[in-house]
């Protein structure tokens, strides 16, 4: 009784993880994303389906009546050929594929496999790159290459009895059919596996960054609410009998509220243009979080507050890119400087957006910088993946920056 409960609760989430993928792949669908345009969904158990027509020349027989005893043979036709539907579809699905109950389809194929291929021999033969699909799809890791040969070997053997040196082609057929199914199966598994990895980093990383701000402004904000709502209160009873008094009290509440203004520009200027140096630590950060190899190389002197907080902005939003976009796995940001000018590179080798024009964030920076006396490019790298280069005069004055920043905040 436990199991059977433990067995619903796992259909139950398997299903619930299913719809969060199908949800998931129709709102990046709504949001343009490219690879949610080409495929439908989550690959799955359709995937596998087309490969039945290798078993449509048996088939043929069974119908046309050259097939001795047909009714066996079409029962065990039919019994293979639900096997494979139900086990194609539970390959897609970690726990399921690795259930006793797939194992036990598996075995029930291959005991199919052999008596239908033994009995019947040509074109029945098929039948063994087709299991070999449904078990490369199944088998996966350090059991797969002993499965494999084995697999390859057994059909050999009964290929050999059956049609000569033509067994060689039924091995050769049914190893690669093997094995190249478990690869392309782990590879995709992996791609989705990083991808939402990445996905879930960058939710993360947001997630955290509201929640910092949150508890800067709470602790910034507390006392200086506290205190204007205590002052409000005393004005309130002084003024029907001491109108001095409350003025005083709205006095300190005027100063208490300027210097909470000030407080707040200061944190949110803080916020937003964070030191160049801890930003670039953010991005090692990020980017090692997400699995990809950072470097960083600093040259050349210190420099001046405004040129590293537009720096600081670039790294930001760059880094950020690389994470949810590039699928890169190397990324190198240098920094060198010169007593006439910074240039500023950052480059993956992800997949490129060179043939893309800028988003919004990197048009809003190139604003920024040309206005700083500054220039941004962005494309494609010389050796692949995605390339921003900043160059910034060493003479860069704080005004045009700060108006940028006065804009973003408005």
């Amino acid at each position: 009784m436990h199991d059977l409960r433990a067995a619903r609760g796992a259909h139950r989430e398997r299903r619930e993880a299913w719809r969060r993928q199908k949800a998931d792949w129709r709102e990046r669908k709504r949001a343009g994303d490219p690879d949610a345009m080409v495929h439908s969904g989550p690959p799955n158990g359709f995937a596998l389906l087309p490969w039945l027509l290798m078993g449509l020349g048996a088939f043929s027989h069974l119908l046309q009546g050259k097939s001795a005893n047909p009714w066996i043979g079409g029962i065990g036709l039919f019994v293979f050929n639900s096997l494979y539907v139900a086990v194609a579809f539970r390959a897609f699905h970690k726990q399921a594929r690795e259930s006793r109950a797939t194992m036990a389809a598996l075995f029930a194929m291959g005991a199919i496999t052999v008596g239908l291929a033994a009995g019947y021999g040509g074109s029945w033969l098929m039948f063994f790159p087709l299991f070999g699909l449904a078990v490369g799809a199944v088998v996966r890791g350090r059991r797969l290459g002993p499965v494999g040969l084995g697999l390859a070997a057994l059909a050999g053997a009964v290929g050999g009895l059956r049609d000569g040196w033509g067994g060689i082609n039924i091995a050769y057929g049914t190893f690669l059919s093997t094995m190249v199914t478990a690869a392309i199966l782990s590879l995709s598994e992996a791609v989705r596996d990083l991808r939402a990895a990445r996905e879930e980093l960058a939710r993360r990383a947001v997630a955290e960054e509201r929640l910092r701000f949150s508890r800067d402004l709470h602790d910034l904000l507390g006392h200086t609410l506290s205190l204007i709502v205590v002052k409000s209160e005393a004005a309130r009873r002084l003024a029907p009998r001491d109108t001095a008094a409350a003025l005083t009290q709205l006095a300190d509440i005027e100063t208490v509220g300027r210097q909470a203004l000030t407080e707040i520009r200061e944190a949110v200027t803080g916020y937003r243009d964070a030191a160049l140096a801890a930003e670039l630590d953010r991005a090692r950060e990020l980017l090692d979080a997400a699995g990809v190899e950072a470097v960083v190389r600093q040259s050349g002197p210190p420099l001046a507050p405004p040129t590293e907080a537009l720096l600081g902005w670039v790294v930001r939003e760059a880094t950020t890119n690389v994470v949810r976009h590039a699928r890169a796995t190397h990324c190198e940001i240098e920094l060198a400087a010169t007593p006439e000018e910074t240039r500023l590179t950052i480059t993956d080798d992800g997949r490129g957006e060179g043939s893309t024009p800028p988003g919004n964030g990197l048009k809003g920076l190139g604003e920024r910088l040309t206005a700083a006396g500054g220039s941004l490019e962005s494309g494609a790298g010389t050796r692949g993946g995605f390339r921003v280069a900043v160059v910034l005069p060493m003479s860069a004055g704080m005004e045009p920056a700060a108006a940028g920043a006065r804009e973003q905040r408005a």
